[in-house]
C-alpha cells in the first residue's frame, strides 16, 4: 500500500474513532439524563415508573432489566467500559420501549410516540458498529466472525 493510501486509511480511523468517542459521550448524557427524570423529576419518582410499567402488564423483570440498562449506559458508556457489549445489552430494551410507545401513542413524536425511541435504537446498533472509539478505558474484546 501505497504512503498516500496510508495516510488515508490513518485518517479513516481517526475519523471512526472520534465519531464511535462523540457517540459514546452523547449516549452516555442522554442515559445519565433519562436517569435524573426517573429518579428526580417524575412525580413519584423510581417506584411511580416501575408500578407504572408492571401496571402495563409487564413482569418485574422487564422494569428490573430497562433500569440495569439505563445504569450500565449511564457509567460506562463515557468512560468507553467494555462499549460494544454496554450497547447490545441495551438494545433490546429500546426496541422494547418503541414498541411500548408505537402500541399506546402511534409513532410521533408530538405524542410521546416510537420516534424518539427508534433513534435511540439506531444510536446504540451504531455505537455497537463502530466500536469503542478513542480514549476507551477498557476496550471491548474483538468480536471475531467464523468464516467456513
Amino acid at each position: 500500500m501505497s504512503t498516500a493510501a496510508n495516510r488515508i486509511q490513518g485518517h479513516d480511523d481517526l475519523r471512526r474513532d472520534f465519531g464511535a468517542l462523540l457517540l459514546r459521550v452523547l449516549l452516555g448524557s442522554l442515559f445519565i439524563a433519562h436517569l435524573y427524570w426517573k429518579v428526580a423529576l417524575l412525580p413519584g419518582g423510581l417506584h411511580a415508573w416501575w408500578q407504572g410499567l408492571v401496571g402495563a402488564g409487564y413482569p418485574d423483570f422487564v422494569p428490573a432489566y430497562v433500569l440495569s440498562a439505563e445504569v450500565f449506559g449511564a457509567l460506562f458508556l463515557i468512560p468507553g467500559v467494555m462499549t460494544r457489549y454496554v450497547a447490545i445489552f441495551a438494545i433490546p430494551m429500546m426496541a422494547g420501549a418503541a414498541q411500548f410507545w408505537l402500541a399506546r401513542t402511534g409513532f410521533y413524536f408530538t405524542r410521546s410516540g416510537a420516534e424518539l425511541p427508534l433513534v435511540w435504537l439506531a444510536l446504540l446498533i451504531l455505537q455497537f458498529v463502530l466500536g469503542d472509539g478513542a480514549f476507551a478505558s477498557v476496550s471491548s474484546p474483538v468480536l471475531r466472525i467464523s468464516r467456513r
